[in-house]
């Protein structure tokens, strides 16, 4: 068995980074990286003969995901890349070869599940490659010892070091995607993918930001702002619908940071992506922080009432006291959010704002906390994530003095509490929705849809409702959801421009097969 201290290939830069190389340049791609072997005891012969005669490409993947749709994204990707180099993906983690984790460092119970995942996999004997935001920003973790690590700007290179983790070598490609200098916004975005959902397509359309909050460790994987350029994000929306996307997400760190950093700006890329979706298709925003919202909160508002762009904004607030919002560096006050929120509610009728709340940052009094609680009651988010605080290693808050474990709990407790105590959907009951068909529920009882305002309504099981656009009679709410018995006399509506891909197929083969073939050809 290989040693804890093997020596590794660490921080490895891109040599190209618009040339880099494609899951069908895989054996010139190895030849780039030369790992050493780990150290290992003296084996039998027959058995090296053994582990040099595993061939690289023909193991099972079992690849899990934590934390937001952008490290969603980045694990499609992965994965379409493993299976267009002959990897096999499975749902099954004990029948795999190669455990693929693909982490997220916002909270210790993501990170708490990761390590004890890994920990799983050595127990079992898998080959293990991590990646994702844990050990992008700390690679040198105790427990990351000997590892193969691909970094959240080196997904592209995932075949190779998937090849060297079969092989027992152990490798780490950390570096950052740049280009003349500047950061790029990440691997390109026409490589291979599996969409873990043949008709949403999430689109990453810049990493990092340009906040530096004090409890946020993801800013340590992420980094500062780097965007993709309009065109390649226009591209990548048309190559979706292509293959029968109906619904595309995009995502970010902070969507509305976007294009500060290569001179343009979110409204710009959402009107040339709007003039790519077809009828019935829509267009989900991701979450975007306050200030950078603030200046373009007119044409915010207008891309919004689009009838193939949801009506709906993420915008964390976090919390309500300007006191704390200060600790945590948010650079808005809360009179600014409540612009934002006041703003749209007025210009886009109905919209949805979505918000998340962290209860018992370190400094929080009762009296800050009550102003949260406040402007809960005041809004009434249909949509409320509540975080009890943790501090993360290495951030500032960390450092500060911490609010009682008990008192945390019990403020988490009462927010969620308040957040229960109102119904948000239980008045458009009786109402007749336009509702896009895209999933299964958890229960796999009902499909869920969604209307205009991005609010979940569940509809009958049947097959050709799947991918369409409906028209249903909202009969019942819930807390979450609301129920809805389609129209009879209306017909379902297909906004595929193609029929999707089946689940589990690589998306962007076609594309790069039908190129070999015109190379051979000539």
């Amino acid at each position: 068995m290989p040693s804890a201290s093997d020596s590794l290939i660490e921080d490895i830069e891109d040599m190209v980074s618009s040339g880099d190389p494609t899951p069908h340049e895989r054996q010139s791609a190895r030849k780039n990286i030369m790992p050493r072997s780990r150290k290992r005891k003296e084996l039998p012969s027959n058995e090296e003969l053994q582990a040099e005669s595993l061939i690289p490409g023909t193991q099972k993947v079992w690849m899990k995901t934590w934390g937001c749709s952008h490290n969603s994204s980045d694990g499609e990707y992965m994965a379409g890349q493993l299976a267009a180099s002959g990897y096999k993906m499975t749902d099954d983690p004990t029948e795999a070869d190669v455990w693929l984790l693909n982490s997220c460092t916002v909270k210790n119970p993501a990170e708490d599940h990761f390590r004890n995942s890994i920990k799983k996999a050595q127990d079992q004997q898998k080959k293990v490659v991590v990646a994702g935001c844990v050990p992008q920003a700390q690679p040198r973790m105790d427990y990351l010892k000997g590892l193969s690590i691909i970094g959240v700007q080196q997904i592209d290179r995932v075949v190779e070091v998937v090849d060297e983790a079969v092989k027992g070598h152990s490798v780490r490609l950390l570096g950052q995607k740049k280009d003349g200098g500047r950061k790029l916004g990440g691997a390109r975005l026409d490589l291979p993918k599996i969409r873990k959902n043949p008709l949403i397509e999430i689109i990453s359309i810049n990493t990092g930001c340009l906040n530096a909050c004090t409890y946020c460790k993801t800013k340590h994987a992420r980094g500062d702002l780097a965007s993709y350029p309009i065109e390649e994000l226009v591209e990548r929306a048309r190559q979706s619908f292509q293959e029968g996307v109906c619904e595309i997400w995009l995502t970010s760190e902070d969507t509305g940071a976007y294009g500060r950093d290569i001179g343009t700006d979110l409204p710009t890329l959402l009107w040339k992506l709007v003039e790519e979706i077809p009828d019935g298709a829509m267009l989900r925003l991701g979450m975007t922080n306050p200030p950078y919202i603030l200046e373009h909160l007119q044409e915010m508002a207008k891309v919004l009432n689009h009838p193939r762009v949801y009506a709906f904004l993420h915008v964390p607030v976090q919390s309500a006291s300007d006191s704390v919002l200060m600790d945590m560096k948010r650079e808005y006050c809360i009179d600014d959010f409540k612009r934002v929120v006041d703003f749209l509610k007025e210009r886009v009728p109905g919209v949805t704002i979505a918000t998340d709340i962290i209860c018992g940052f370190p400094g929080e009094t009762e009296e800050d906390f009550q102003e949260t609680v406040e402007l809960v009651k005041h809004y009434q988010f249909p949509s409320l994530f509540i975080n009890q605080f943790y501090p993360r290693p290495g951030t500032p808050a960390a450092k500060m003095d911490q609010v009682p474990a008990h008192v945390k709990k019990q403020r988490t407790k009462e927010l969620s509490q308040v957040f229960h105590s109102y119904s948000p959907y239980g008045h458009k009951v009786g109402e007749r929705q336009h509702v896009l068909v895209t999933e299964e529920s958890f229960d796999t009882q009902y499909y869920v849809a969604h209307n205009k305002f991005y609010e979940q309504v569940l509809v009958p099981k049947r097959a050709e409702f799947k991918g369409k656009m409906i028209e249903v009679d909202v009969y019942e709410a819930g807390k979450h959801f609301m129920k809805g018995k389609p129209v009879e006399d209306s017909t379902p509506f297909t906004p595929s421009i193609s029929a999707p891909l089946l689940k589990g197929e690589v998306s962007g083969l076609k594309q790069v097969n039908a190129q070999i073939t015109m190379t051979s050809s000539s």
